[in-house]
């Protein structure tokens, strides 16, 4: 069996689990990249290996833990169907540090949605509005809005329901059962190529994830509700949703000044 069939029967094998399209893509991606770099059979593979190929590339923790989880997930697949040894199952674990949140400011939103055609600005409304991933803008279809709700599914194929501006509810409406954002993956943009456009009309060293920082600050800021936002956000974990939400110095200070008097 050739490695294209093998990764053929793997991308079956999690698209049966439900695993969204995106995800086996970006697994399948690490997989070939991995065995390209090595240069080695997969049953040949040693965890030696795996760990030097994990190491010798200048990523951020985050994408190394993702190649890391693709990596166990493969091996372990191929070692059930006894194809070769689980080599990936004690892999080092990846520790990511907490990042601080980066909001887009609104004047900057602002600007870029005056200069931009009306399509980038909804894709641009719909992560600063709404607090949609770019996957989530680009098969977004005029039959999700009920009312002026929009549903939305999002990693692992759970759904949640986020509502909208009702200006940007209409413009969506409108598209009836097409793709709002159509092209040529299965009919609309791919996740990639929302992210082109929206990189395109935002400042340099502003992107289109700090839209949604700044969805899950200014939604926080307003409710004090943190599950509110995890769930608008469609986080599994709230800790997660920490790393978007950024609570200003006041706020800190006022809940810190809880501890600064001692009582007798």
């Amino acid at each position: 069996m050739t490695i294209s069939d093998t990764l053929k029967q793997w991308s079956d094998f999690m698209r049966a689990g439900n695993l969204s399209g995106g995800t086996v893509k970006l697994r399948i991606s690490h997989i070939r990249r991995c065995l390209l770099d090595l240069d080695i059979e997969v049953q040949d593979v040693t965890e030696d290996d795996l760990i030097g190929w994990l190491s010798g590339h200048e990523w951020s923790a985050s994408t190394r833990r993702s190649a890391r989880s693709s990596l166990r997930s493969f091996w372990s697949w191929a070692a059930r169907r006894g194809l070769c040894d689980d080599v990936a199952a004690d892999l080092p674990r990846t520790a990511v540090p907490r990042s601080l949140p980066r909001p887009a400011e609104d004047t900057v939103i602002l600007a870029s949605l005056r200069g931009a055609e009306t399509r980038v600005q909804m894709m641009i409304e719909l992560m600063a509005y709404g607090g949609l991933r770019r996957c989530e803008v680009a098969t977004v279809r005029g039959t999700e809005i009920e009312g002026e709700w929009l549903r939305v599914k999002g990693k692992g194929g759970h759904v949640r329901m986020v509502p909208l501006p009702g200006h940007l509810a209409r413009q969506i409406r409108a598209y009836g059962d097409n793709w709002v954002f159509r092209g040529a993956i299965d009919g609309h943009l791919s996740p990639r190529r929302v992210g082109e456009l929206v990189g395109a009309a935002l400042p340099e060293g502003i992107t289109g994830h700090q839209l949604r920082h700044r969805y899950a600050t200014t939604v926080y800021r307003s409710s004090r509700d943190i599950v509110a936002v995890q769930s608008l956000l469609g986080h599994a974990k709230l800790d997660t949703t920490m790393v978007y939400t950024r609570v200003d110095q006041d706020s800190t200070r006022t809940a810190a000044t809880g501890a600064w008097n001692l009582a007798a």
